[in-house]
C-alpha cells in the first residue's frame, strides 16, 4: 500500500511503454515525452520497487524478473482503466440485454409501464423489464442503492433529493358501471354524498382521501364503504356493483364498461413524475429508456 500511494498513473504508463520498447528513447517517442523525462520516471519507479527493472542490454534494455512479473497484470489494469475512463458509446437498444428495474404501484403500472410496454419490446427485444411495488419511504435509498432504476410517483411527496420530470397532469372524474342509474343526470353535491362509494387507500384501510378534504370544505361528508389498497381492484367492483368511485381519468382509458361523468365537487389533481438518481443521469442506456418511456404516454 505504501508503494501504491508514492506511484501515479504517468509513472505507470511509462513503465508500460518501457515494457513494450525496452528502449527509453523510442518509449518517449510513443508517449510523446521527452527523454529525459522518461528518464526521470525509470529512477522512480526503481526506487519504488527496489528494482532496476531494465538493464542495459546489447539490443536496448533488457527487463529484470521483477520487470517481466509486472508485465501482464499492468497491462491489464491500464487497459481497464482506459475502459473505464473511455467516453460512452452510443446505446444501441437493438443490441441490448439490460434489466430495468422500476418501482411503481398499480396506478403508474396501468397508465406508464403499460403504454411503453409494446413499443419497448419492439425496440429493445433483449432487454427485461421488473416493475417493484415499493413503498414511497424507500425509493430514496433503492435508487441510491442501484436497486431500482426508475421510480413513477407523484409530484407531491416525491423525494427531493432525486432527478424528476414530469410525465403529465392528472384529474379526478366520477365512475360507475356503465348505464349506472345514478350517473344518468347531473349530480349536486348533496346528491354525490349519497352515493355508496369505493376509495383507494394506499396505505390500507382509510376511509378519508382528497375527496372528502373537498367536501369537509363544503361542509359534507360523503358515504365511502368499501376501502381497498389497489386501483384495479376498485374497477372490477365499479363493473359488478352499484357503487361509484373518483378515480384518475387515465386509468379509465379502454373501460367500455364503465360509465364517466363530470363529479359535482371540484376535486384538485396531481402531476406523475419520473424520478432516478443522479448516478444513472447520465448514462445512455438509462437516458434512451426516460426518453422512451416519455415518448410512449
Amino acid at each position: 500500500m505504501s508503494n501504491l500511494r508514492r506511484l501515479d498513473l504517468n509513472l505507470l504508463v511509462t513503465l508500460d511503454a518501457l515494457l513494450a520498447e525496452h528502449n527509453v528513447t523510442r518509449a518517449a517517442q510513443r508517449l510523446n515525452f521527452s527523454q529525459p523525462s522518461v528518464s526521470v520516471h525509470l529512477a522512480k519507479l526503481r526506487e519504488i520497487f527496489g528494482d532496476p527493472l531494465l538493464l542495459p542490454g546489447p539490443r536496448g534494455m533488457r527487463p529484470t524478473a521483477r520487470a517481466e512479473q509486472l508485465r501482464e497484470p499492468l497491462r491489464q489494469a491500464l487497459a481497464a482503466l482506459e475502459l473505464a475512463v473511455a467516453p460512452s458509446t452510443p446505446f444501441d437498444p437493438a443490441a441490448a440485454n439490460n434489466t430495468w428495474r422500476v418501482a411503481a404501484f398499480d396506478y403508474g403500472e396501468s397508465t406508464i409501464v403499460l403504454p411503453a410496454l409494446n413499443g419497448l419490446r419492439t425496440a429493445a427485444p433483449g432487454t427485461r423489464l421488473a416493475v417493484i411495488e415499493t413503498a414511497p419511504a424507500r425509493i430514496a435509498q433503492q435508487a441510491e442503492r442501484g436497486e431500482i432504476d426508475l421510480a413513477f410517483h407523484t409530484r407531491e411527496g416525491a423525494p427531493p433529493n432525486l432527478r424528476q420530470r414530469t410525465l403529465f397532469s392528472e384529474r379526478y372524474v366520477l365512475v360507475g358501471r356503465a348505464g349506472h342509474p345514478k350517473l344518468q343526470k347531473t349530480l349536486t353535491p348533496a346528491q354525490f354524498c349519497q352515493l355508496e362509494q369505493v376509495m383507494v387507500s394506499p396505505d390500507g384501510g382509510g376511509f378519508f382521501g382528497i375527496t372528502d378534504r373537498a367536501l369537509e370544505e363544503l361542509g359534507l361528508t360523503r358515504r365511502v364503504v368499501l376501502s381497498v389498497p389497489h386501483f384495479l381492484f376498485v374497477i372490477a367492483v365499479l363493473m359488478n356493483t352499484e357503487l361509484v368511485a373518483m378515480l384518475p381519468e387515465r386509468l379509465l382509458r379502454h373501460q367500455p364498461a364503465l360509465e364517466v361523468v363530470e363529479p359535482p365537487v371540484a376535486v384538485p389533481g396531481f402531476e406523475m413524475t419520473m424520478l432516478w438518481h443522479e448516478r444513472s443521469h447520465r448514462d445512455p442506456a438509462h437516458q434512451w429508456l426516460r426518453e422512451h418511456i416519455v415518448r410512449s404516454l
